[in-house]
Protein backbone atom coordinates (compact mmCIF):
# COMPACT_ATOMS: atom_id res chain seq x y z
CA UNK A 1 0.00 0.00 0.00
CA UNK A 2 2.84 2.43 0.80
CA UNK A 3 4.68 1.81 -2.06
CA UNK A 4 1.33 2.10 -4.15
CA UNK A 5 0.90 5.89 -2.76
CA UNK A 6 4.38 6.69 -3.35
CA UNK A 7 4.34 5.80 -7.01
CA UNK A 8 0.50 7.92 -7.21
CA UNK A 9 2.59 10.54 -5.49
CA UNK A 10 5.18 11.20 -7.70
CA UNK A 11 3.18 10.49 -10.50
CA UNK A 12 0.65 13.27 -9.56
CA UNK A 13 3.22 15.75 -8.69
CA UNK A 14 5.61 15.58 -11.78
CA UNK A 15 2.98 15.55 -14.39
CA UNK A 16 2.66 19.38 -12.85
CA UNK A 17 6.50 19.91 -13.16
CA UNK A 18 7.63 22.63 -16.37
CA UNK A 19 11.28 21.43 -16.29
CA UNK A 20 14.01 19.88 -18.47
CA UNK A 21 15.58 16.41 -17.89
CA UNK A 22 19.32 16.18 -17.01
CA UNK A 23 21.29 12.71 -16.34
CA UNK A 24 24.60 13.04 -15.63
CA UNK A 25 27.65 10.50 -14.88
CA UNK A 26 30.33 10.99 -13.23
CA UNK A 27 33.77 9.16 -13.79
CA UNK A 28 32.94 7.37 -10.54
CA UNK A 29 30.21 6.15 -11.31
CA UNK A 30 30.63 4.31 -14.48
CA UNK A 31 32.01 1.29 -15.25
CA UNK A 32 35.22 2.41 -17.68
CA UNK A 33 35.27 5.87 -15.64
CA UNK A 34 33.89 7.63 -18.55
CA UNK A 35 31.81 10.68 -17.76
CA UNK A 36 28.00 11.12 -19.60
CA UNK A 37 25.69 13.65 -19.56
CA UNK A 38 21.99 13.96 -21.44
CA UNK A 39 19.90 16.77 -22.16
CA UNK A 40 16.34 16.83 -23.20
CA UNK A 41 14.01 19.71 -23.26
CA UNK A 42 11.27 18.76 -22.40
CA UNK A 43 8.79 21.09 -23.91
CA UNK A 44 6.21 20.11 -26.56
CA UNK A 45 7.49 23.12 -29.22
CA UNK A 46 10.63 21.85 -28.89
CA UNK A 47 10.96 19.18 -32.04
CA UNK A 48 14.92 17.68 -31.63
CA UNK A 49 16.63 21.10 -32.77
CA UNK A 50 20.33 20.33 -33.11
CA UNK A 51 22.13 23.89 -33.41
CA UNK A 52 25.63 24.57 -34.47
CA UNK A 53 27.70 27.67 -34.40
CA UNK A 54 31.33 27.51 -36.47
CA UNK A 55 34.39 28.73 -34.58
CA UNK A 56 35.82 31.75 -36.00
CA UNK A 57 38.03 34.81 -35.48
CA UNK A 58 36.33 38.03 -35.04
CA UNK A 59 37.38 41.35 -35.82
CA UNK A 60 38.04 43.76 -32.79
CA UNK A 61 34.54 45.77 -32.58
CA UNK A 62 32.24 42.98 -33.85
CA UNK A 63 29.15 42.85 -31.63
CA UNK A 64 27.00 39.75 -30.94
CA UNK A 65 23.23 39.72 -31.52
CA UNK A 66 21.59 38.41 -28.43
CA UNK A 67 17.92 37.11 -29.17
CA UNK A 68 15.81 35.32 -26.07
CA UNK A 69 16.17 31.60 -26.64
CA UNK A 70 12.79 30.37 -26.05
CA UNK A 71 10.85 33.49 -28.27
CA UNK A 72 13.81 34.42 -30.82
CA UNK A 73 12.56 38.25 -29.76
CA UNK A 74 15.67 40.63 -29.95
CA UNK A 75 17.35 41.59 -26.70
CA UNK A 76 20.17 43.32 -27.49
CA UNK A 77 24.30 43.30 -28.31
CA UNK A 78 27.35 42.30 -26.28
CA UNK A 79 30.72 42.87 -27.77
CA UNK A 80 32.33 39.93 -29.67
CA UNK A 81 35.26 38.09 -28.20
CA UNK A 82 38.36 37.26 -30.68
CA UNK A 83 37.85 33.79 -30.82
CA UNK A 84 34.72 31.63 -30.86
CA UNK A 85 34.99 27.56 -30.39
CA UNK A 86 32.93 25.09 -32.73
CA UNK A 87 29.62 24.24 -30.82
CA UNK A 88 27.55 21.34 -31.96
CA UNK A 89 24.23 21.02 -29.79
CA UNK A 90 25.21 21.98 -26.39
CA UNK A 91 28.77 20.94 -26.37
CA UNK A 92 31.44 22.68 -27.99
CA UNK A 93 35.24 21.24 -29.26
CA UNK A 94 36.73 20.63 -26.58
CA UNK A 95 34.32 18.53 -24.92
CA UNK A 96 32.68 20.82 -22.32
CA UNK A 97 28.89 20.41 -22.23
CA UNK A 98 26.25 22.54 -20.54
CA UNK A 99 22.45 21.43 -19.75
CA UNK A 100 19.91 23.43 -18.00
CA UNK A 101 16.96 22.59 -15.49
CA UNK A 102 14.60 24.92 -14.32
CA UNK A 103 13.52 25.82 -10.74
CA UNK A 104 12.82 27.97 -8.00
CA UNK A 105 14.92 30.29 -6.54
CA UNK A 106 15.25 33.97 -5.77
CA UNK A 107 12.85 36.67 -7.18
CA UNK A 108 15.23 39.47 -7.68
CA UNK A 109 17.06 36.99 -10.23
CA UNK A 110 13.25 37.03 -12.31
CA UNK A 111 13.23 39.99 -15.27
CA UNK A 112 16.19 42.29 -13.89
CA UNK A 113 15.01 45.66 -15.40
CA UNK A 114 17.36 46.14 -18.79
CA UNK A 115 18.78 42.74 -18.55
CA UNK A 116 19.46 40.73 -22.05
CA UNK A 117 20.92 37.21 -21.33
CA UNK A 118 18.12 34.63 -21.01
CA UNK A 119 19.14 30.92 -20.25
CA UNK A 120 19.78 29.60 -23.69
CA UNK A 121 22.11 33.03 -24.36
CA UNK A 122 23.98 32.03 -21.67
CA UNK A 123 24.78 28.61 -22.57
CA UNK A 124 25.60 28.62 -26.26
CA UNK A 125 27.43 32.41 -25.62
CA UNK A 126 29.53 30.14 -23.11
CA UNK A 127 30.25 27.33 -25.19
CA UNK A 128 31.65 29.60 -27.80
CA UNK A 129 33.81 31.27 -25.23
CA UNK A 130 34.60 28.76 -22.68
CA UNK A 131 36.83 25.68 -22.72
CA UNK A 132 36.37 24.30 -19.23
CA UNK A 133 33.37 24.05 -16.91
CA UNK A 134 35.36 26.85 -14.69
CA UNK A 135 35.54 29.17 -17.30
CA UNK A 136 32.11 28.64 -18.49
CA UNK A 137 31.11 30.16 -14.75
CA UNK A 138 33.18 32.74 -15.44
CA UNK A 139 31.86 33.94 -18.49
CA UNK A 140 28.26 33.45 -17.60
CA UNK A 141 28.64 35.33 -14.32
CA UNK A 142 30.56 38.17 -16.15
CA UNK A 143 27.40 38.45 -18.96
CA UNK A 144 25.03 37.85 -15.91
CA UNK A 145 27.02 40.92 -13.94
CA UNK A 146 27.41 43.29 -17.62
CA UNK A 147 24.19 42.27 -18.91
CA UNK A 148 21.43 40.97 -16.39
CA UNK A 149 19.43 37.80 -16.19
CA UNK A 150 16.01 37.93 -18.47
CA UNK A 151 14.25 35.05 -17.70
CA UNK A 152 13.45 32.17 -14.56
CA UNK A 153 16.49 31.20 -12.99
CA UNK A 154 17.88 28.18 -14.10
CA UNK A 155 20.78 25.57 -13.19
CA UNK A 156 23.04 24.70 -15.53
CA UNK A 157 24.57 21.14 -15.42
CA UNK A 158 27.92 20.68 -16.65
CA UNK A 159 29.81 17.56 -18.30
CA UNK A 160 31.79 16.96 -14.99
CA UNK A 161 28.60 16.76 -13.64
CA UNK A 162 28.71 19.07 -11.02
CA UNK A 163 25.69 22.14 -10.92
CA UNK A 164 26.87 25.47 -12.20
CA UNK A 165 24.32 28.24 -9.88
CA UNK A 166 25.27 30.93 -11.65
CA UNK A 167 22.20 32.84 -9.72
CA UNK A 168 25.06 32.98 -6.60
CA UNK A 169 28.64 33.07 -8.48
CA UNK A 170 31.05 34.96 -6.78
CA UNK A 171 34.60 35.37 -7.86
CA UNK A 172 37.46 35.48 -4.95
Amino acid sequence: MKKLLLSLFVLITSTAAFSCTNFLFTKGATADGSTMITYAADSHVLYGELYHWDAADWPEGTMLDVYEWDTGKYMGQIPQVKHTYNVVGNMNEHQLAIGETTYGGLETLYHQSGAIMDYGSLIYIALQRAKTAREAIYVIADLMEKYGYARRRKLLNSRQGRGLDYGNHRQG
